[in-house]
């Protein structure tokens, strides 16, 4: 069921087949806004076996079952499957929203090209997670979805809501790491940074079009990947308060797109 009366605005969110991505587009679409949902499942889908963990199971989700779901609640929503790390892909993207939806005035960028490398000869993190070294490869993955593809969607965003005149935008980049990094996911780390740089110039730079941009910073978020184990860290930590649900960091992402949020722009908002 819809919050609010439909509107014009329409979003493209990326990575949302599971997770905090899939649960903003729920929440974007529960306001009235249409929402083309991007997303690209792992090689191999869930993974080998008969019982995959629930974190690569949730990743395998075909992203129209999404799409799908805020049509049956009376949204409007398409779904595509396509690999950010193309620097094609992006314009395609913004192709297929406005021949399906209509131009795009909400850029939610959430899709991570997760990779776990390190510097440390270390085979796994402190929850057994396997670790592998920074190579050529992780990097390039990490930073072409992570990076790359933001900066590019932002520029598509930006370039045709010029050209059209369009006086209304919102921009929220999703971040994570510290001060010292993130190590154990230095690559990983380090492509959210550039991402963050990216979103703040964008706040800057594109104030004149009655554009903000946000990035929001996620405390321990259960997609499928929190375990008992995490869940004791989280309680020890001076910094960690919470482990959330990912429909509670949408709330908040969608709270930067609406017209309530104008004044917030160049920031990044940690949640705890």
């Amino acid at each position: 069921m819809r919050e609010t009366s439909s509107t014009s605005h329409v979003a493209l969110v990326t990575g949302a087949n599971q997770g905090i991505g899939a649960a903003t587009a729920q929440a974007l679409a529960a306001r009235g806004v249409a929402v083309l949902c991007t997303y690209l499942r792992p090689p191999g889908g869930a993974g080998e076996g008969d019982a995959p963990d629930p974190y690569h199971a949730a990743r395998s989700t075909d992203g129209e079952e999404v799409a799908a779901e805020i049509r049956r609640a009376g949204g409007r929503a398409e779904a595509i499957e396509a690999d950010l790390g193309d620097p094609a892909v992006p314009k395609r993207l913004f192709d297929l929203a406005e021949e399906r939806l209509g131009p795009v005035d909400i850029l939610v960028n959430n899709a991570s090209g997760w990779i776990q490398d390190t510097f440390t000869p270390d085979p796994a993190d402190r929850f057994d997670r396997p670790l592998r070294p920074v190579t050529a490869e992780t990097w390039s993955r990490q930073f072409s979805v992570d990076a790359m593809a933001p900066a590019l969607l932002i520029g598509e965003l930006a370039h045709r809501h010029r050209a059209r005149g369009a006086g209304w935008g919102r921009i929220v980049g999703l971040t994570s790491g510290g001060e010292l990094g993130f190590p154990g996911e230095v690559s990983y780390g380090a492509a959210k940074a550039a991402q963050t740089d990216y979103t703040l110039s964008a706040a800057a730079e594109l104030a004149d079009l009655g554009i903000t941009a946000n990035v929001v910073q996620p405390p321990v978020t259960d997609t499928g990947w929190v375990t008992d184990e995490v869940r004791r860290f989280v309680a020890a930590s001076p910094t960690h308060f919470h482990v959330a649900d990912p429909a509670e960091v949408a709330k908040t992402i969608v709270f930067l797109t609406s017209d309530e949020a104008a004044l917030i722009t160049g920031n990044v908002i940690t949640l705890r």
